[in-house]
């Protein structure tokens, strides 16, 4: 049973990197002026939600499953996602605004989050792979 608890981890993971490398190239397409605010915007907060439920199954199932180290390692970031989600101010139009976007290195900001996630993304790949093949040796 453990190793189908991480192959979902591992699609899950596969999707949260697709994710984070797709932040990545629209947020430097709007960094080159490819895009507008708007669009690129728009485009990012439609998978914003999308995200949050995907880490956010994935840090419970690992709670449920009994999985502290790995769901002690998620938690963070899972925290994080939902106080981005949560603290979007009233009027923008997402956690990805086209009016503010601009403003006070947000661009950077978010593109510095982006690079971080894939990063994180990454590592938990890796180490759900590891978890899997261990199981499957051990089934």
């Amino acid at each position: 049973m453990e190793e189908v608890v991480f192959i979902f981890f591992l699609l899950d993971c596969c999707t949260l990197i697709f994710l984070s490398v797709y932040f990545i190239i629209t947020l430097s397409d709007l960094e080159c002026d490819y895009s507008n605010a708007r669009s690129c915007c728009s485009k990012l907060n439609k998978w914003v939600i999308p995200e949050l439920i995907s880490h956010t199954t994935v840090t419970v199932l690992m709670l449920v499953s009994l999985h502290w180290f790995i769901f002690l390692l998620n938690m963070p970031v899972a925290i994080w996602n939902v106080y981005r989600f949560i603290m979007v101010p009233s009027g923008n139009m997402g956690a990805f605004d086209p009016t503010e976007i601009h403003n006070r290195g947000q661009l950077k900001s978010h593109m510095k989050e982006a690079i971080i996630k894939l990063g994180f993304h990454l590592l938990c790949f890796f180490m759900y792979l590891y978890r899997m093949i261990l199981a499957l040796i051990n089934d």
